[in-house]
């Protein structure tokens, strides 16, 4: 039988555009061109004119020169975040909060276009895969791990150590540190580094909507900072529910095909897919408590006080019936007393 994941090139240098307008390619939207302008040789031309660098030579290998590419690094990165949050948070005791309003402003609107930019990327180089290939080998064929969606994977996993100063501003903010914020932040730095390492080519399900999820999220703190307050501020946490919800449907599918093949259990599977069983594991496990702790999150923070706003709106309601209906009735039996005594003063006269 022939193999249903053809061999194609991975790591594969196109050529370096000569100037800028070369970069730019630009045709009526296609599968290839989903966008209709082919972003990737402009994202190439303009990282190269910054800081001199091709990408398309970048390939990120375990315990390597890149950087956060070892066990031992990401440890120290992550104990250092730890120890300088709650570290900051006691030695900040006494001192007034800091806003630093501006670097909060630009550190929002900072993550808001590299979410976006990574997601544009991402998309660009996914979903004329998943046209041509279907689903199932977008998630489970070696060939999906390209050079191109393995430096976004890495860039993507950058931004998880930028976001850790989330923290660090609302230590200065002097705001409350959540278990799951703290958790959430140093786990997902963790969760990218284990799936670079795996290479699964599921991977760009949670990192894309991910990404889509920080678009609107780092969008709402900057308008928030600006002094606008949008109203789908619960709609944040929702699309983040509904990120993990999704994401758990297609780690747990893929992890359970591979494990019937794997195990040669005479179970119903596609077949195994391709990924290493630690980052497999891992992403299961972290993923499943982001969803129970954001719904957690989402009952203590909106459901609980909706529905005591509600229960105290109908007592107050309750009482105003209450009140309304005690006031007619005295003022029934006042008017009844006061009918009396005109009847009895009537009844003298006559007599009289």
């Amino acid at each position: 039988m022939a193999d249903p994941f053809a061999d194609i090139p991975i790591f594969q240098v196109s050529p370096f555009p000569s100037s800028f307008l070369a970069a730019v390619d630009i045709s009526f939207p296609s599968v290839d061109r989903p966008f209709g302008i082919y972003l990737w040789p402009i994202f190439r031309y303009l990282v190269f004119a910054i800081i001199g660098y091709d990408i398309e030579t970048f390939e990120y290998k375990y315990n390597s020169d890149v950087p956060f590419s070892s066990v031992p690094s990401v440890v120290e990165a992550i104990a250092a975040y730890y120890i300088i949050i709650f570290g900051g948070r006691w030695l900040l005791t006494k001192v007034r909060p800091i806003r630093m309003t501006w670097l909060f402003r630009l550190h929002n609107l900072i993550l808001t276009l590299l979410s976006g930019i990574l997601l544009l990327l991402l998309v660009e180089q996914v979903l004329p895969v998943i046209i041509r290939n279907g689903v199932f080998y977008s998630i489970c064929s070696p060939n999906s791990w390209t050079q191109k969606t393995e430096l976004i994977y890495y860039l993507n996993y950058l931004t998880k150590y930028y976001e850790l100063l989330d923290t660090v501003f609302m230590v200065f903010r002097k705001r409350p540190l959540t278990f799951l914020h703290t958790y959430h932040h140093g786990a997902t730095a963790v969760l990218c580094f284990s799936q670079l390492n795996g290479r699964t080519p599921v991977s760009y399900v949670p990192i894309s909507l991910n990404l889509a999820v920080h678009v609107v999220m780092y969008f709402y703190y900057f308008l928030s900072s600006c002094g606008y307050r949008p109203w789908w501020k619960t709609w944040v946490t929702r699309f983040q529910i509904i990120q993990f919800i999704i994401d758990l449907g297609f780690v747990y599918f893929a992890s359970y095909t591979t494990l019937i093949v794997s195990c040669n259990f005479n179970m119903p599977n596609m077949g195994a897919c391709a990924g290493r069983g630690f980052a497999a594991v891992y992403g299961c496990l972290i993923l499943s408590s982001y969803l129970v702790l954001f719904i957690s999150f989402y009952i203590k923070s909106y459901v609980v006080p909706a529905a005591a706003r509600k229960s105290k709106a109908k007592a107050l309601e309750k009482q105003r019936r209450e009140s309304m209906s005690g006031s007619e009735s005295t003022a029934a039996a006042t008017t009844g007393a006061s009918h009396g005594t005109t009847a009895t003063k009537t009844k003298k006269t006559r007599r009289a």
